[in-house]
């Protein structure tokens, strides 16, 4: 028999004896290994019992969906807003703006406010209540668009209620932004005609405070005035919707070249009809009155164009389905959520099972250590070692 076999048998004794060193231990401790726990399982399972029940309601919604078809429509209008469009377009699922949204500072103070969780979740500071409600809410969006909200509260009635109320925060934070193209347009126009409408009543105050006199009355402006002040505002559209066009377009597209050519044709015609009413004026020696009256039909004119385009804009949103549209109304949970009982008491027992087979066999290798004089120095330079290290050697 050579001496490779010889010792690689030896070696198979060693691991032999080394395994039933193992198990001879597990079996000594055995009324421990099992016992513990399960006292601890049972320990746990009958703690589980005191923790209040944890009731969880639960919504869903589809949040609004853009036409693509319609989006790229739009772009011509929109100009500089149709780049925050796109931005909005490349997210991989829109709806995480959604939820980004309804995780909001703006969102959560509503909330907070409304069902007064700073003293519900007795805390003194507003960023405390926040991180509470953000703890006690999950929101999760799936690839199908979906957004799944769900409330923990010890009430089921009052989850339900915290979790309608998260939709209806996040509606109301909506009607504040603007979202969709149509929503961006809207906007703007609607700031533009709250301008407008400013001006335009100050111009028709102004025009009734000038007096008219003959020659005013002679000259006849209304037709001459009222063609040049459809042309300023012609004008003044045309340079609103090429300053738009530069967000998206570069000046050498056909499409704003043709556009800058209409702008210098009407400044052309506006600088023609000017001239000869200024002449106009001229002759009949009281400008006051027709000046004031060219920028009150000025006014008229632009304010009629910002609100056909603020009327087309408010369709569009329309059309595009700017609403939440809620699949699940959250309803008070019948059955509680947490705690679960039986997983307490399935981890706990597996917990403590681990533990105990851990510190039986290092006690025993302890013991072992003791017994060898070479091991038991090597223990006792460690707890030397170790005094010294807490300055009490």
């Amino acid at each position: 028999m050579s001496d490779s076999y010889i010792q690689a048998a030896e070696g198979g004794d060693e691991d032999e004896i080394h395994l039933l060193d193992l198990l001879h231990t597990v079996v000594d401790n055995l009324r421990l290994l099992v016992l513990g726990p399960l006292v601890v399982g049972l320990l746990a399972l009958g703690g589980s019992f005191l923790v209040p029940p944890t009731f969880t309601a639960q919504t869903s919604f589809l949040p609004p969906q853009q036409q693509q078809s319609m989006a790229a429509s739009m772009l011509s209008s929109l100009g500089a807003l149709g780049g925050l469009a796109g931005a909005a377009a490349g997210l991989k699922n829109p709806a995480d703006q959604y939820v980004a949204f309804l995780k909001s500072n703006a969102v959560q103070d509503v909330l907070i406010d409304q069902f007064k969780l700073m003293e519900r979740y007795e805390v003194e500071h507003r960023e405390n209540a926040r991180r509470t409600l953000e703890s006690n809410v999950k929101i999760a969006s799936g690839k199908d668009g979906i957004i799944v909200l769900s409330v923990d509260d010890r009430e089921p009635a009052f989850a339900a209620e915290l979790a309608n109320a998260h939709v209806q925060a996040l509606t109301g934070l909506m009607s504040r932004l603007a979202l969709t193209e149509a929503q961006q347009r809207r906007q703007f126009f609607e700031k533009q005609l709250q301008s407008i409408k400013l001006k335009l009543a100050d111009a028709q105050a102004a025009m009734g405070q000038s007096g008219v006199s003959a020659s005013v009355l002679n000259a006849q402006p209304q037709s001459a005035v009222a063609l040049v002040a459809a042309l300023q505002a012609q004008v003044t559209a045309k340079e609103v919707q090429l300053s738009a066009m530069r967000g998206y377009l570069t000046e050498s597209a056909p499409e704003f070249k043709q556009a800058m050519g209409e702008l210098v044709s009407l400044r052309t015609q506006l600088a023609k009809q000017s001239s000869d009413k200024s002449q106009a004026s001229n002759a009949a020696g009281n400008d006051d009155y027709i000046n004031r009256y060219r920028e009150f039909k000025y006014q008229e004119t632009l304010f009629e164009l910002m609100a056909r385009q603020y009327e087309v804009a408010k369709v569009d949103e329309s059309r595009e389905g700017a609403s939440i549209q809620v699949i699940d109304v959250a309803q008070a949970p019948e059955l509680k959520a947490k705690p679960k009982k039986a997983l307490i008491a399935v981890l706990a027992t597996l917990a403590t099972g681990f533990a105990l087979l851990l510190f039986v066999f290092v006690r025993q290798a302890a013991r072992n250590a003791s017994s060898d004089p070479e091991s038991a120095a090597k223990w006792a330079a460690i707890g030397q070692a170790w005094r010294r290290a807490l300055g009490r050697a």
